[in-house]
């Protein structure tokens, strides 16, 4: 795809103002080549790209100057069990490689590209950053280890008398000749990749030479030779071993078959399998020199799997020939006191010598343009932003000069290792479509699990380092929020989870000891909503929270579906105020029509709402939210998000407020109908007047609720005669929950809880006393902490009436009797009753009754809901239809 190698997405996705190439296949059909405009030429092959930088990667100068460690120490058979054990985990590792690389398009940054694009941008972050410094502390090792065969051979020795021996030895001078080896191995980058691959060709053709010099040599010195081998011991001492080369023999062989672990004349310390088996493992580490070209491959998708896997097998075969050869022609003594005997026993020892050299400099040149590669794509992808921004610079051939130079001047004061072995087996961890089908998550596991386990057998220290730096770097990129259009991996995971879990979430094994408010909250213009939203969001307390909203129209009249178009600005509002909640639109020719959509469709399984949330219809003028929180006006955000949504568009898309004069989308015919669709649907409806006046509800806002009052008026209030002091029915018990859970969540949890029980205190009949103990017990049962207030309204009740008791009762029993007309003396009564008591609640909760069966008595209702509440402040009216309340265990 074209944007696999964008960087974090800034430029918005489908839909939003992004060229169509951008969202479409942008790779050339069966090429796996990235069809970018004004792409670098990509001008390598399999041999010269892959093969050529792995085969010297890996054999590096351990081929020449450790084969003899191995075999003297491990012997023959143990040294082939190393070379199985090592074989198989990098086996298992490149069968990921190639997985990964034939799902898509590759482009450059090989490893760390790879993995990106798997597994998201917090692991190919980190993992690519240790994977870059893990080549930069080897292009140290490589280049200090040429420097050492070349003192062997030239370094100044008072003991010898040899011509060559010109170079004056010591700590500068050894950090001088690497300063200048780094310097050649820097031109040779710095020219470009192309450069870089005739020269590997170049040294691998001298490597080949001095590899076939190596296995010819044995044939043509067949008489055994004896050398008098002599080192530094302890105390100044001198040390002589008498070695002997012996040629093909069968009792040499059998000699070498078995393991002799003995002191190791350059460490001074007792080898072991785990110790020599590390210094084996480090050839091995080569197989990702041909992945780090994958920028300047022509089909990478073609030649990293293939050129791979061929490099591997030649070198596989190279050494199990050198350790045949070596334990069946040379003693023992001759393999542990020497670890360049091949130079003693060839035919010409130059050739040897010439190629370790070429070895060590070919290794450490594949370290460096590899890890200049890694760090260019980090760069690109803005990962870690300013520090390495120059590094995405390039020259006019496309070759990142400035991440050479950064590479370059890490690995002059390099002091340590990497953690290349984790690299290579989190890359296992991606779950892929792709061509090389040779692998599968069996394969992924056990390459992982032979990874951590030969991490922890070479050196326990450096690899809980490595494993700490890793989550560190995860922990920094994951709080960074990077947000991609790479299709990472880890969302085809999160999807199949939430599939999973939503199918064993069976809706018939619901029980109420487990219920939770599932909101759909109707929203008509966000700007006036958000502090209800914000509010909503902390009553849902871990519940189903999704924004609805309902667009007019017919789609018969429209060339497109309009709400398509909406959701990214939802989802970045969303953002803006942090919440919790998904986004549900449609289209529909009327508000209420289209809320029944969303009653009926909205979430997915056991995740549908419960619970309709409206804001309060009445004629008070709207406040815009958007000219409040600096959040959506401070001119630092209008760069906009990671999705193409900018403040001056988010702005532009929601309409101003409504202004008095304005038309109103909603009858209150409309309005209150849908109030009754929610309950005819068995839906739980609240609804919020006045939360422009809530304080602390914002995202930036900290507070628990200290300073803060949760006032609960559980008995309809507009039906005297219907409730008494403690017969509360399934409603006021759901009002009551709703009350708990808010005071649960973060913002309100030590705010205090009051619940008015209002009762008729001047009456004969003072049984009110006996029910609010009852109540009070039937608290306790439920375990809610609240204070219990009483409060007299006998002069209320006697504006309320006898005849409209009865006629209310009448409708309570479904006679389809109008709705009685209440007093506007009883209504201004009950608001004062409640301003009295509620006046310092920040929130309060109140009964609502049915709305009326007859929609000509719609705005009667309305007016009759909005003289009791009219300036109470934040006030929710909840009708509740679900039981939520259970006293067993």
């Amino acid at each position: 795809m074209s944007n696999e190698h964008a960087p974090l997405l800034a430029h918005g996705v489908c839909g939003l103002s992004v060229d169509t190439a951008v969202c479409g296949m942008g790779g050339s059909e069966g090429t796996g080549e990235a069809s970018t405009p004004n792409a670098v030429p990509r001008k390598l092959n399999t041999f010269f790209g892959v093969i050529v930088p792995t085969v010297l990667s890996m054999f590096s100068i351990v081929l020449f100057l450790r084969t003899g460690f191995v075999v003297g120490h491990a012997g023959l058979l143990q040294g082939l069990v190393m070379l199985l054990v090592a074989y198989t985990i990098i086996s298992l590792t490149i069968l990921s490689i190639c997985a990964i690389s034939t799902n898509g398009a590759v482009q450059g940054g090989g490893a760390y590209f790879m993995i990106s694009r798997s597994l998201g941008p917090e692991f190919g972050g980190s993992i690519g950053l240790m994977f870059f410094l893990a080549k930069v502390c080897a292009c140290g090792v490589y280049v200090l280890g040429l420097v050492e065969a070349i003192l062997d051979i030239f370094g100044q020795d008072p003991v010898s008398a040899s011509a060559l021996r010109v170079l004056p030895q010591g700590y500068w001078y050894t950090v001088l000749y690497s300063s200048i080896v780094l310097l050649l191995v820097l031109l040779v980058c710095l020219v470009g990749a192309h450069i870089f691959a005739r020269t590997s060709f170049l040294i691998l053709l001298v490597v080949t030479i001095s590899l076939l010099s190596i296995y010819i040599s044995p044939m043509a010195l067949t008489t055994p030779l004896n050398f008098l081998i002599s080192h530094q011991g302890p105390g100044n001492q001198t040390l002589t071993y008498n070695a002997s080369y012996t040629g093909f023999n069968g009792t040499t062989l059998r000699d070498n078959l078995g393991s002799s672990y003995t002191v190791d004349y350059s460490t001074g310390k007792v080898m072991s399998f785990a110790s020599v088996f590390a210094v084996m493992f480090t050839s091995c580490t080569g197989i990702m020199a041909g992945a780090n070209m994958s920028g300047e491959l022509k089909n990478p998708s073609a030649a990293i799997p293939k050129g791979t896997i061929t490099a591997v097998l030649y070198t596989c075969i190279v050494y199990v020939l050198l350790f045949i050869l070596a334990s069946s022609t040379c003693e023992r003594t001759l393999l542990v006191q020497d670890y360049g005997f091949f130079q003693r026993i060839n035919i010409w020892p130059p050739f040897v010598t010439i190629g370790i050299y070429c070895s060590a400099l070919s290794a450490a040149m594949c370290s460096l343009i590899g890890a200049s590669r890694i760090l260019h794509a980090l760069a690109l992808d803005q990962l870690f932003g300013f520090p390495l921004a120059p590094a995405a610079i390039t020259s006019s051939s496309g070759n990142p000069w400035v991440a050479v130079l950064y590479t370059w001047g890490l690995a002059q004061v390099r002091r340590g290792h990497g953690c290349i072995i984790l690299s290579c087996a989190t890359v296992s961890l991606a779950n892929l479509m792709p061509t090389f089908q040779v692998f599968s998550w069996h394969t992924c596991l056990l390459g992982i699990l032979s990874c951590l386990v030969m991490m922890f057998v070479i050196n326990p220290v450096y690899s809980s380092a490595s494993i700490i730096l890793l989550l560190l770097l995860l922990l920094f990129l994951h709080y960074r929020s990077p947000t991609s259009s790479w299709g990472y991996i880890s969302q085809a995971l999160i999807f199949h989870q939430v599939r999973k879990y939503l199918l064993m979430l069976d809706v018939r094994k619901d029980h109420v000891k487990f219920w939770r408010p599932q909101v759909l909250l109707m929203v008509a213009n966000p700007r006036s909503s958000c502090q209800l939203i914000n509010f909503v969001n902390q009553l849902k307390k871990g519940g189903l929270f999704v924004l609805g909203h309902v667009k007019l129209g017919d789609l018969d009249t429209l060339p497109s579906d309009p709400v398509q178009q909406q959701y990214n600005f939802w989802l970045s509002l969303v953002d803006k105020l942090g919440v919790k909640a998904f986004v549900d639109l449609t289209l529909s020719p009327s508000v209420r029509q289209g809320t029944q959509h969303l009653l009926r469709i909205t979430g997915l399984g056991g995740m549908k709402p419960n619970t309709l949330v409206l804001g309060f219809y009445d004629s008070c003028t709207p406040e815009d939210y958007f000219l409040q929180d600096p959040a959506f006006y401070e001119s630092e955000e209008a760069g906009g998000d990671d999705f193409g949504v900018d403040l001056p568009s988010l702005q532009a898309h929601f309409p101003p407020v409504r202004h008095v004069e304005s038309p109103r989308w909603l009858t209150p015919e409309e309005y209150v109908g849908i109030i009754s669709d929610a309950i005819k649907m068995s839906k739980n409806v609240c609804l919020g007047r006045y939360f422009f006046q809530l304080q602390g509800e914002s995202m930036g806002t900290k507070m628990d609720g200290a300073e803060r009052i949760i006032d609960v008026w559980p008995l309809n209030l507009l039906r005297p005669g219907s409730t008494s002091a403690a017969s509360v029915d399934v409603c006021s018990l759901f009002l009551l929950q709703m009350a708990c859970v808010l005071n649960m969540a973060s913002r309100w949890r030590h705010a205090r809880m009051r619940i008015f029980l209002c009762v008729e205190a001047e009456s004969s009949d003072q049984g009110w006393v006996v029910k609010e103990e009852t109540f009070r017990e039937l608290l306790r049962k439920l375990r809610i902490r609240a204070s219990i207030k009483i409060v007299p309204w006998d002069s209320v009740v006697q504006l309320y009436g006898q005849k409209q008791t009865q006629d209310a009762e009448l409708g309570e029993l479904g006679l389809m009797r109008p709705a009685p007309a209440l007093s506007e003396d009883f209504l201004s009564a009950v608001n004062c009753l409640l301003m009295e008591h509620s006046a310092q609640a920040a929130v309060r909760f109140l009964y609502l009754p049915r709305p009326p069966t007859h929609s000509s008595q719609s705005q009667q209702y309305l007016s009759q809901l909005e003289a009791v509440t009219q300036g109470l402040g934040p006030t929710l009216l909840i009708h509740g239809l679900t039981p939520v309340t259970c006293t067993e265990l």
